[in-house]
């Protein structure tokens, strides 16, 4: 469209108005924002200024207070309570084990969610029972076998058996009737016989038979004869031989068929318990709960911090290992660890105050263990004993797990005179703290301590009730401070033990006294010993240089510095050893994925023999327990 001249003034007179009415309200905008800015940043100068300020008062009284010097502290009579307070887990007292009854172990093909609340009844695990299954029905072949071969040996014995009554019964009567029918007939046949030829001699004498015949009826006799003795020989032998004879044939088969009926009964109760307990086996695959209560998977963890068994589906669990625990939750313990320093203070039966949670409970010591707990890698040395506290009652909302602080009552003294454990310098093996009498003047009081419970300590005697005692003698007393360089005349004898005491073995006795003695009067270091310059440049003694002389590290095992294989003074975590690699991050401090001579000095002071390494942290000017 062409533009006119009155459009085109039209068109200048809005372009003109346009930017005269929108100029105001940037404008505006920006001056807001302007002094929005510049008050904020006056606040912060404000703010800094004052918090420079209170900086200033409160460093300018410490150095007044410094400057003052002596910090006071009256001895007064009160209450003591000493105590032990370590963390622990808590526990049930009374758990039901469920643990895997089958044979040779099997695999997990279903567990309940660990923690759920089950009732009596409820399935809790199943066991893999293919194996099982396939065993059992093996186990049905020799089963049966076994039972029909003691059914035959049943039928064999009772057979033998009777075949023994048989023949005393039967057989036997039989045979001895059939031989007295032989005699009766013999016996009737010789009278026949005698008579006939009793008749034959009559009548050969008158003439009537011939001589042949009266012959012939004197052999029917002998014969008659003959047939009764063979008779009753045949009786004899049978009553006193066969009889015998046969009752020892037919009582040993009997003593054989009941021999291998037992053996037969045996192998037969033998693969019955077989099938027996395999069936029970299969019916332990299926696990339901006793009675009511929460499921705690039984996990296990191992020496090194590591997981050693873990429960869960497909896991292979060995016969009668731990699978669940079902815990009374109406009987709860504590089990702490107490270091060594302390365990001998504790007795069965000391009260106790458990924490869980913001809520206290009260409870009672009920075991201590006597062996210390094993150690891992990272623990070193430190030694710990097992104590099991009590909590009375039937605590509610307490699971099994929870983290509890349990602080054990040692002893409650009352009325006794004590101070603070930063009052008390040890020299020399005693006790001493510094009083600050009436007139301003300094004195040295030794001390006869008693117990403590790391803030205060009984005091005994040196001291009486309102005595002002320096708080802090090493920060304001010299004499404190100086008791490093005082020298003690050393009774090497009442230390160490007379040399003559010593037994010598029978090499010594003929060569004299050995030349490695390092005692009174000894020449010079042993021949073994390297020797290494002091600070004045004099070469003594030490073991530092030996082969494998200093090679134990904070744990008591090789020292972090052989574990520099590049030899660049830095141990990466590919060169540390697979069980330091877990506590790898904890021990590298400045998170940079190396261990350095700063942060081994740290491990090697944190690892020092003796130190507790879970204990709040103990006045080092405070008195041995």
């Amino acid at each position: 469209m062409p533009i006119t001249t009155e459009n085109s003034s039209r068109i200048a007179v809005h372009a003109g108005d346009t930017p005269a009415r929108t100029s105001k309200r940037p404008v505006l905008g920006i001056k807001r924002r302007y002094l929005i800015r510049m008050a904020l940043i006056l606040a912060c100068i404000l703010l800094f200024m004052g918090c420079a300020y209170a900086a200033m008062w409160l460093f300018g009284s410490l150095e007044s207070e410094t400057a003052k010097g002596v910090s006071l502290h009256p001895a007064a009579r009160g209450e003591l309570l000493i105590t032990v307070t370590e963390d622990g887990n808590v526990e049930s007292a009374i758990n039901i084990d469920i643990k895997c009854e089958v044979a040779g172990g099997s695999s997990i093909l279903w567990i309940i969610e660990d923690g759920k609340e089950v009732k009596k009844g409820d399935k809790l695990v199943e066991l893999d029972s293919s194996a099982l299954e396939d065993q059992i029905n093996t186990q049905k072949i020799t089963y049966n076998k076994a039972r029909a071969a003691l059914i035959q040996a049943q039928k064999n014995f009772e057979v033998a058996q009777i075949a023994v009554k048989e023949y005393i019964e039967g057989t036997f009567v039989k045979e001895l009737e059939d031989i007295k029918t032989q005699i009766t007939i013999a016996e009737e046949n010789l009278q026949s016989s005698q008579n006939s030829r009793d008749y034959s001699v009559r009548m050969f004498r008158r003439g009537y038979i011939s001589e042949l015949e009266m012959k012939s009826q004197q052999f029917a006799v002998r014969r008659a004869e003959l047939e009764l003795n063979s008779a009753k020989m045949a009786r004899d032998v049978l009553e006193k031989f066969t009889k015998e004879k046969m009752l020892e044939e037919l009582r040993s088969q009997v003593e054989t068929s009941q021999a291998a009926l037992e053996s037969e009964q045996a192998s037969f109760e033998l693969e019955e318990s077989k099938l027996k307990r395999l069936e029970t086996q299969l019916k332990s695959c299926m696990i339901y709960a006793p009675q009511d209560g929460m499921v705690v998977y039984a996990n296990e963890v191992g020496r090194h911090g590591q997981q050693s068994v873990t429960i869960e589906e497909g896991a292979m669990v060995r016969e009668q290992q731990d699978i669940l625990r079902l815990p009374d939750l109406s009987q709860m313990q504590v089990r702490v660890n107490v270091h060594e320093t302390r365990v001998e203070d504790l007795e069965v039966n000391m009260r106790a105050r458990v924490k869980i949670q913001g809520r206290e409970f009260q409870g009672f010591v009920v075991s201590i263990a006597n062996q210390p707990e094993p150690t891992n890698w990272f623990q070193g040395d430190v030694k710990e004993y097992a104590t099991i506290v009590r909590i009375n009652g039937q605590p509610e909302g307490l699971k099994p797990g929870m983290t509890a602080e349990v602080e054990i009552l040692i002893a409650h003294l009352k009325d006794i005179l004590m101070i603070p454990v930063s009052a008390i310098v040890e020299i020399r093996g005693a006790f001493v703290c510094w009083v600050k009498n009436p007139e301003g003047q300094v004195e040295r009081r030794p001390l006869v301590l008693g117990m403590t419970n790391d803030k205060f300590v009984e005091v005994q005697d040196g001291i009486v009730e309102g005595d002002a005692v320096i708080r802090n003698p090493r920060a304001v007393v010299d004499e404190s401070r100086s008791n490093v360089a005082e020298t003690e005349q050393v009774n090497v004898e009442k230390r160490f033990g007379d040399s003559a005491s010593i037994p010598q073995t029978p090499s010594e006795q003929d060569t004299g006294p050995s030349d490695r003695q390092m005692g009174p009067g000894a020449d010079g270091p042993r021949p073994d010993q390297a020797t290494q310059p002091d600070t004045e440049g004099t070469p003594r003694p030490g073991r530092e240089d030996r082969p494998g002389g200093n090679q134990r590290g904070p744990q008591g095992g090789m020292d972090l510095i052989q574990l520099d294989t590049d030899k660049d003074g830095k141990i990466s975590k590919a060169e540390a050893p697979e069980q330091m690699r877990p506590f790898f991050d904890r021990m590298d401090g400045n998170r940079d994925g190396f261990i350095d001579a700063q942060e081994r000095e740290a491990l090697r002071n944190q690892f020092r023999p003796g130190e507790r390494s879970r204990s709040p942290q103990r006045d080092p000017q405070a008195p041995p327990r």
